[in-house]
C-alpha cells in the first residue's frame, strides 16, 4: 500500500462512521467478494496441462491478469480495513444509509470495470484471452514463448519497446534462433497446412482466411464489407495481390503484413519479387505495418534501413542445442582454448567389422542407433539418391526388434502410401518403413511427403534421411540431427543452410536437449570452423540479377499501376529499395549507376513493345499491361503472345494437347532433359491433328525421330519447343488417367517432378488466363484457359473437385469422403468430426476437425461473396438521373 493510501486511511473523516467493526458485519465485504467472483467468472479457465512446468507457465498469465482485475476491489477492501482500525472517536460526517449507498455505487463501478477489462484486448500478449483457449483446444499449445511471444513475461524494457512500436504501428524486424516458438509448433508452415490451421481460428474469432497460391485467389480480392480477411499467400501471389490492391486504390485495407523467412530477400528471383512487393507496400501503403522474421540474417542493419523498422533480437532457445563434429570415430566440440580448436568429447562405442566399415565409412549407423527408436533422428544428405541409399544402408544393420516397434501403425502407413500411389509403393519405402525409417526429398509426391511427415511427428517413424529442403520448408524437429557432409549437391554448405539444419535439433515440450553432429573428413576441419563459428551470410538485393529481369518487371508494373509516369519517378522509387540501401555491395557501384540501370531497363521495355513514351510520359502498351496483370515474366511475354496468336490460326479443340502445349511453362521446359526415344514412341500414339499441332509449333515428327536415333538435330530446329511438347504429352497423360505414378513410369521421370510440372502448369495457365483478358485479339482463350486451370489444379474426376478445394484433402482422402457420402463442400462443412473419424479409414480426430473447419471457412467465403454481389446488384446507382 502506498504512502498516499495510508494517508487516506488515517484521515480524520471516517467514511463509514456507523460501522464499528467491518469484521463483525461482513455484508460489505461480501459484496466485494461477489464482485471478485464476477471477475473470476469473466476470466477464461486455464487450459489443462500434462506436467507441473507447463501448468505453471500456463497459469502465469492468468495469475497476473486476475491480480490486475482485482486491483480495484482490493483497494476498496484495504480502505475498509484501514478505516475499521481508525480511532473510535473519529467524526461522523455522513449517515449510514448515504455511506452504504456510496459503497454500493463504488462496488458496482468496480464490477463494471472488471467486466470491461475481461473483454479488453491484451490479457494474452496483446491478444484476446480467447486466443489462449483456442491455441490449446485447436493446437494443443498451452503457452507461447520466443521473442515477442514468450512463456515467461518479457523484460520490462523489451516489453515496453515492443508495445510502443506496436502502438506506433512501427515496422518490426525480428531475429531469433531457429527453434520452434511453441511446445508443439510449426516454425515454418507449408501454405495449405497454414490455411487449414488458421481456418479454425477464423471461425472462432470471426475473420475469413483466404488462400492465394498456385491458381487460387481472386484479383482484385473481394472487398469484404464489415468483415476482416487474412490472406495467406506465396511470394508470387502476394505480389499480384498488392498490385491488384494498388490498382483499386485500396492498399490501405491491409493493416498488417507478416513476412516469415525474411532472408529470402537474398535468394534468386523470388527474393527480388519479395523486395519489389515490400518496396511497393512501403511507398504506396504507408498505413500498413510490416513485421519480418528470420533466424538467419547476417546484416539486419540493411533490412532495418530498407523497411524503416525497429529491430527486435532474442537469443532465447527453449531447448538447449549442443553442436558437435565427427572426425574418424571421435566426437568433438569447438573449443578456442584447444590448439586446433577441437576438443575431444568421446569415441563411438559401436565396433565395426571390415565389411560394415566399407559400407558405412562415416559411422552413420553408430550415430543413429544411439538415439533411435526411443528418440527421433534426421540425417541430412547432399543428394536425393544419397538419401535413399543411406536409409537402405542403415536398415541393413538394424536389429530385428526394430520391426516390432509400433508395428501396427507402420502397417497402416504402408496401406496409406499404397492408396495414394494407386496400388504402388516405392520399393525403398516398402523396405525401410517396417523398420521405422524413410527418406524425404522432392522426388516424392506431396501426398507421400505429407504421410511421412505426419508419421514422423507421431513417432511412428524414428528416422528420416532427407535433403536440405526439409530444413527450410518443413518443421520436423529431432533429438539428433546428423549432417552427412558439408555439401548441398556439389556445392559447399553455407552457414545459413547449416544453421537451418542444426536448428531442427530439439523437440520443445518433448526433449530437454538437442544435438547436431556434422560429419567431416580430416581435411575438412577448417571448413567446420567456418560453418560453426562464422556469422551467417549477408542478404543482398537480387533486383539486378539474371540480366535485370526483376528490375524490368518492377518498372513495367509501376508505370502500369500509374505509380510512376516519368523516369524521375522511377529513380525516386528506387531510393526506397534494398538495392539502393546496399548499392555499395550490389552489382552497381554508385547512385548514378542505379539511374543508368533504370534508363537501360526503360529502353529495353520500349524495344520489346511493352512501354512507349509520349511527350516525355511513360505509358504501358496493351501487351505491357497484359504482362504485368498476368504476372508473366517480361522475357517470356513476347513468346507467349506470339504462341497464342499463332495458335488461333488452327486451334485444335478435339484434344487438350494444343492448349496444354500453350500453357507449359517456358522456364520448366528449359531445364527438362527428355528421353527422346520415349518421346518418339508416345508421338506414335497421337492423332493426325495432334501431330499437325506439334508440326505447326516447330516440332515435326522427323526432329524427334532423329534425336531418338542419336543423330544430331539441325541447328535451326526449335529444341525448346520440342521440350515443351514433351512436357505437354506428360500433362495429357496426367489429365487422361489422373495417375502421377503411371505418368512418371511412362515417361521415366520422378513422380515428384511430374507433380511439380502439374502445379507449375496450373499456375502458368492461370497467369496466361489473366494475360489474355487484357488483349482483345485473344478473347477465345479466356473461357478455355479458365476451365483448363481448374482441371490442372486438381487433376481428378469432376465429382471430387469440390472436396479437393478443402485444405488437407488429398485425392485418396477425397475418394474416401465421396464414398462415405460426403460428396460436396456443404456435406463436409456440416459433418460431425466424431462421425468422420468413425466412417473414414485412418482419419485422425485432429484432421477431421481441421477439414470441417476449412470447409466451413470456404462456404463462408463463397456465401459472403454472393451476399456482396447481391447487395451491389440491388443498390441504387449513385449516378441515377434525377
Amino acid at each position: 500500500m502506498t504512502d498516499k493510501q495510508h494517508a487516506e486511511c488515517s484521515d480524520g473523516e471516517d467514511l463509514f462512521g456507523d460501522y464499528d467493526s467491518l469484521l463483525g458485519d461482513s455484508s460489505l465485504l461480501a459484496k466485494l467478494e461477489q464482485a471478485d467472483a464476477l471477475a473470476s467468472d469473466q476470466a477464461p479457465p486455464p487450459p489443462p496441462t500434462e506436467d507441473f512446468d507447463s501448468c505453471r507457465e500456463a497459469k502465469r498469465p492468468k495469475v497476473e491478469e486476475n491480480e490486475a482485475r482485482r486491483s480495484v476491489s482490493e483497494r476498496l477492501k484495504t480502505a475498509l480495513r484501514c478505516n475499521a482500525a481508525a480511532p473510535a472517536t473519529a467524526a461522523v460526517s455522513r449517515s449510514a444509509a448515504a455511506k452504504e449507498a456510496a459503497l454500493d455505487s463504488r462496488v458496482g463501478d468496480a464490477a463494471e470495470a472488471v467486466r470491461a477489462r475481461a473483454d479488453d484486448l491484451g490479457p494474452f500478449f496483446g491478444l484476446p484471452g480467447r486466443v489462449r483457449e483456442l491455441l490449446f483446444t485447436l493446437r494443443g499449445i498451452p503457452g507461447l514463448y520466443g521473442n515477442v511471444l514468450a512463456s515467461g513475461v518479457p523484460g520490462p524494457e523489451e516489453e515496453s519497446h515492443l508495445h510502443a512500436s506496436h502502438q506506433r504501428r512501427q515496422n518490426l524486424g525480428g531475429r531469433a534462433p531457429d527453434d520452434p516458438r511453441a511446445p508443439l509448433p510449426q516454425k515454418q508452415l507449408p501454405l495449405r497446412p497454414a490455411v487449414r490451421d488458421l481456418a479454425a481460428l477464423g471461425l472462432e474469432l470471426d475473420f475469413l482466411v483466404e488462400e492465394y497460391a498456385g491458381s487460387r485467389g481472386r484479383f482484385p480480392p473481394v472487398n469484404r464489407v464489415g468483415r476482416r480477411s487474412l490472406y495467406v499467400a506465396t511470394i508470387e501471389k502476394a505480389h499480384a495481390l498488392v498490385n491488384a490492391l494498388i490498382e483499386e486504390e485500396s492498399l490501405g485495407r491491409v493493416g498488417l503484413m507478416v513476412v516469415d523467412e525474411l532472408h529470402m530477400l537474398g535468394e534468386g528471383s523470388r527474393g527480388a519479387l519479395l523486395e519489389i512487393t515490400l518496396a511497393k507496400v512501403l511507398r504506396l501503403g504507408p498505413g500498413t505495418q510490416i513485421i519480418g522474421m528470420s533466424a538467419t540474417l547476417g546484416n539486419i542493419g540493411d533490412l532495418q534501413a530498407f523497411l524503416k523498422a525497429e529491430n527486435y533480437h532474442d537469443d532465447f532457445r527453449p531447448v538447449r542445442l549442443e553442436e558437435y563434429v565427427k572426425v574418424g570415430d571421435g566426437i568433438y566440440q569447438m573449443d578456442a582454448r584447444e590448439e586446433d580448436s577441437f576438443r575431444l568429447c568421446r569415441r563411438l562405442e559401436l565396433k565395426y567389422s571390415s565389411a560394415m566399415l566399407k559400407a558405412d565409412p562415416d559411422h552413420v549407423v553408430a550415430l543413429v542407433t544411439e538415439v533411435i527408436p526411443q528418440h527421433s533422428c534426421l540425417v541430412f544428405c547432399p543428394t536425393k539418391k544419397n538419401c535413399e541409399n543411406v536409409a537402405v544402408m542403415i536398415c541393413k544393420y538394424l536389429r530385428r526388434d526394430f520391426l516390432g516397434h509400433r508395428r501396427a501403425e507402420k502397417e497402416v502407413l504402408l496401406q496409406q502410401l499404397e492408396e495414394c500411389g494407386r496400388g504402388s509403393v516405392c520399393p525403398v519405402l516398402r523396405r525401410t518403413v517396417p523398420l521405422g525409417l524413410a527418406y524425404h526429398h522432392s522426388g516424392l509426391t506431396a501426398d507421400e511427403r505429407k504421410l511421412l511427415e505426419d508419421a514422423y511427428s507421431a513417432g511412428v517413424l524414428c528416422l528420416i534421411s532427407c535433403t536440405s529442403t526439409l530444413a527450410a520448408g518443413v518443421n520436423l524437429p529431432a533429438r539428433r540431427v546428423i549432417v552427412r557432409a558439408p555439401l548441398v549437391a556439389r556445392e559447399a554448405l553455407k552457414t545459413s543452410q547449416y544453421k537451418q539444419m542444426a536448428g531442427r535439433a530439439g523437440r520443445a515440450g518433448l526433449d530437454r536437449q538437442g544435438e547436431s553432429i556434422l560429419i567431416l573428413q580430416e581435411a575438412q576441419r577448417q571448413q567446420a570452423k567456418a560453418l560453426l563459428c562464422a556469422p551467417v551470410e549477408k542478404c543482398y538485393s537480387r533486383l539486378l540479377a539474371e540480366d535485370h529481369k526483376s528490375l524490368h518487371a518492377l518498372i513495367l508494373s509501376l508505370v502500369g499501376l500509374k505509380a510512376a509516369s516519368h523516369v524521375e519517378h522511377l529513380e525516386d522509387f528506387m531510393r526506397g529499395t534494398l538495392l539502393f540501401v546496399q548499392r555499395e555491395h550490389a552489382q552497381v557501384g554508385v547512385e548514378d549507376a542505379v539511374e543508368d540501370a533504370v534508363g537501360r531497363s526503360v529502353q529495353l521495355l520500349q524495344l520489346k513493345g511493352l512501354l512507349h513514351v509520349r511527350e516525355g510520359e511513360l505509358q504501358v502498351t496493351p501487351l505491357g499491361r497484359a504482362a504485368y496483370k498476368g504476372c508473366v515474366d517480361v522475357l517470356y511475354s513476347e513468346a507467349l503472345h506470339r504462341d497464342l496468336q499463332k495458335g488461333l490460326e488452327g486451334l485444335v479443340l478435339n484434344s487438350l494437347l494444343h492448349l496444354l502445349f500453350l500453357v507449359t511453362p517456358y522456364e520448366l521446359a528449359a531445364a527438362c532433359k527428355p528421353d527422346w526415344m520415349i518421346f518418339y514412341t508416345q508421338m506414335g500414339s497421337l492423332s493426325s491433328k495432334e501431330l499437325k499441332v506439334f508440326a505447326a509449333a516447330g516440332v515435326p515428327e522427323s526432329l524427334v525421330a532423329r534425336a531418338a536415333a542419336g543423330h544430331s538435330v539441325s541447328k535451326n530446329a526449335d529444341v525448346a519447343a520440342a521440350k515443351r511438347a514433351f512436357l505437354a504429352l506428360v500433362l495429357l497423360s496426367l489429365l487422361k488417367d489422373g495417375d502421377v505414378w503411371g505418368a512418371a513410369e511412362k515417361f521415366q521421370l520422378s513422380r515428384g517432378f511430374v507433380q511439380s510440372l502439374l502445379a507449375s502448369s496450373a499456375s502458368f495457365c492461370s497467369r496466361a488466363h489473366y494475360f489474355t483478358q487484357e488483349l482483345d485479339s485473344l478473347w477465345p482463350y479466356c473461357s478455355l484457359l479458365e476451365a483448363l486451370t481448374r482441371r490442372l489444379s486438381y487433376c481428378v474426376k469432376a465429382e471430387l473437385v469440390p472436396l479437393m478445394e478443402v485444405a488437407g484433402v488429398t485425392e485418396a482422402r477425397a475418394k474416401q469422403l465421396h464414398a462415405a457420402g460426403y460428396a460436396t463442400l456443404t456435406h463436409l462443412a456440416n459433418a460431425e468430426p466424431t462421425l468422420l473419424v468413425q466412417t473414414v479409414a485412418h482419419m485422425s480426430r485432429k484432421l477431421a476437425h481441421q477439414m470441417v473447419a476449412s470447409a466451413k471457412m470456404l462456404l463462408n467465403e463463397k456465401a459472403e461473396t454472393l451476399r456482396q454481389e447481391a447487395d451491389h446488384l440491388l443498390a441504387v446507382p449513385s449516378d441515377l438521373p434525377g
